[in-house]
């Protein structure tokens, strides 16, 4: 199993004196970055920029800033603990930029160091394809219920040939049905149906529609899709986390489950009885359920998926998983040893 050293600031002050100030602070992205390649007008170009606290002391993150207008910037979270994860989200403008762009985000940090973390993205925006909507919004879904969107395409860039030929989803819940082209002068324009079947599981949507054209330049333009299907009963946080404690240290975190009428919990599936989670049996529409966790010796990360089920036929609430991260520390201060937080 891999094994990853948690560092201390001590170590960071070493890192700095050694010209390497800068080197601990981008090891924490995955990547530095992204190219978007080509979109259309008005499309949505969104791309997340995902890193992880891997040092023992908290990170904060001061704040983010674009060297250009054609791309926005954000933090999901500013403040991390220990293989805590965020996104810098980086959305590039489509509506009132065109041709090529470039831009990098400075990423300002003042704890538990000073260090700047510059994130590059590139992309070309077409001006002769406009897409309205810029991307597909499901918003909040029932399960089992299907949804309808449109999306109008247009091209005015003078080819009288230029066509849609296929749109393409990894998605098998989507179907796409293309509709035109319909002429308006110089303007060719297709209206698409997307729809998601009933049968899309519960959970977040975050996939793309490639849109395939007979254009030599491009013949294919990305198309954001994003939602989320919902049963009856829902559960928050998804990914619980117990903090950071010691050997045989115990600590309690709130789990809420929501349902759309009154349930009961009727059982709890836990393989490992370092977690304790004990579900009120009587029947409301809001249950805010104590989850314990007491450490064992060993250090590392603890993960555990927890299932509850309810009395909703054979409706089970997805599984959470509940986890924590086990330290020891040596006399001597030097960094305790961890699992991997990528590990399971």
């Amino acid at each position: 199993m891999a094994r990853r050293v948690v560092l201390t600031l001590g170590c960071l002050l070493i890192l700095a004196a050694t010209g390497q100030a800068q080197e601990w602070a981008t090891k924490m992205f995955t990547v530095s970055s992204h190219d978007f390649g080509t979109v259309a007008r008005g499309a949505k170009a969104e791309f997340r920029f995902q890193f992880k606290n891997l040092y023992e002391e908290d990170l904060h993150i001061k704040g983010v800033r674009s060297s250009c207008g054609c791309t926005t910037s954000q933090i999901s979270k500013n403040d991390l603990k220990t293989f805590q994860t965020a996104e810098i989200i980086a959305d590039f403008n489509t509506r009132d930029f065109l041709g090529q762009r470039s831009a990098t985000l400075f990423v300002d940090i003042d704890r538990p160091f000073q260090a700047e973390v510059q994130l590059r993205v590139t992309g070309f925006i077409r001006n002769d394809v406009v897409l309205q909507p810029g991307a597909i919004d499901l918003g909040t879904v029932d399960l089992g219920t299907e949804v309808e969107r449109k999306l109008q395409v247009v091209y005015s860039g003078g080819r009288e040939d230029w066509k849609i030929v296929d749109v393409k989803t990894a998605d098998p819940n989507f179907e796409v049905e293309i509709n035109g082209p319909a002429r308006n002068g110089r303007n060719i324009a297709y209206e698409l149906l997307i729809r998601m079947t009933k049968g899309a599981p519960v959970g977040y949507i975050k996939d793309q529609l490639i849109i395939v054209t007979n254009d030599f330049r491009a013949g294919e333009l990305p198309v954001d899709m994003a939602g989320r299907v919902i049963s009856e009963i829902t559960i928050s946080p998804t990914s619980l986390f117990m903090g950071t404690v010691h050997p045989g240290q115990t600590v309690t975190k709130k789990l809420l489950v929501r349902g759309k009428k009154p349930f009961r919990i009727i059982d709890v599936k836990c393989p490992d009885k370092a977690f304790e989670i004990e579900a009120s049996k009587e029947a409301k529409s809001v249950h805010l359920i104590p989850v314990v966790f007491t450490a064992g010796d060993d250090a590392g990360k603890v993960a555990r998926k927890i299932s509850l089920l309810t009395d909703q036929g054979e409706n089970v609430v997805q599984a959470f998983t509940a986890y924590a991260l086990v330290v020891k520390s040596d006399p001597a201060g030097k960094a305790a040893d961890s699992e991997d937080a990528n590990d399971e």
